[in-house]
């Protein structure tokens, strides 16, 4: 693995109110990946999170698929913000 990284996603489509954030958690916890998900005033995801890029580069992959019953549109970047947590990964909001 290389040096921790930090990246920001923003995920569009169906994508509140059918699990993702649940399921985002559980994956990158999985991946052990730090960081967070929540829920946006616009419908959207959005998912900050540390580790190696390769793990980033999977988690981007696994963010187009996501839960079942979610549909994936898009899938961007954005600027990381806020501190690296010391562990976990956590759901913000409702």
């Amino acid at each position: 693995m290389g040096m921790p990284e930090r990246r920001g996603y923003r995920v569009e489509g169906r994508v509140q109110g059918v699990g993702f954030r649940w399921w985002v958690r559980r994956w990158s916890l999985d991946q052990g990946l730090r960081g967070d998900v929540c829920n946006r005033p616009d419908g959207s995801v959005e998912v900050q999170a540390s580790g190696s890029a390769e793990q980033l580069d999977a988690l981007e992959k696994a963010l187009w698929q996501g839960p079942p019953i979610s549909r994936v549109d898009s899938v961007v970047s954005v600027p990381p913000v806020g501190a690296v947590p010391e562990s976990g990964f956590s759901v913000e909001g409702r």
